[in-house]
């Protein structure tokens, strides 16, 4: 099992990536939706909203104390994969009237870096919460606790 200190270090990385990640597919949102997405009905805010939320929840993902880092790890993993799969099926059957290439210029860099985000926030959610789920020894097993209780 990892010490506190290399535990520490890789949900900071983990934490950092995912808000990096997470930041990136928002601000892609928002420049899409700058370069003229805000003109198609229904995917232009949508576009919007999914920039905005996207920027905020990678804010979050650094402000959010540890205790709620799982449950907030893993809403944003599912607001990444529903933004992923919103994409594919624009780019197969259409989405709200609208129909996307592969061939535009974000499409697939979009992919991977939404696929890893998925991937990432999945696996911080999952060392936050067995870290956070840890059962901690009780009180009379630690070296020293009877003496600080009064117990001689």
């Amino acid at each position: 099992m990892a010490t506190d200190p290399a535990r520490r270090a890789a949900v900071l990385v983990l934490r950092s990536a995912a808000a990096g990640l997470t930041a990136t597919t928002g601000a892609v949102h928002l420049a899409l939706w700058a370069d003229g997405y805000r003109d198609l009905a229904t995917i232009g805010s949508l576009f919007l909203l999914n920039g905005v939320l996207g920027c905020l929840l990678a804010v979050a993902l650094l402000l959010t104390p540890y205790r709620r880092l799982a449950p907030l790890a893993a809403v944003t993993a599912l607001f990444t994969a529903g933004t992923l799969g919103a994409l594919f099926l624009s780019l197969t059957t259409g989405l709200f009237g609208f129909q996307e290439s592969v061939d535009a210029e974000l499409v697939r860099p979009t992919i991977v870096v939404e696929a890893v985000d998925v991937l990432v926030l999945t696996v911080l959610a999952a060392v936050a919460l067995s870290h956070r789920h840890r059962i901690p020894d009780p009180p009379s097993s630690r070296p020293g606790s009877a003496r600080k209780a009064g117990h001689r």
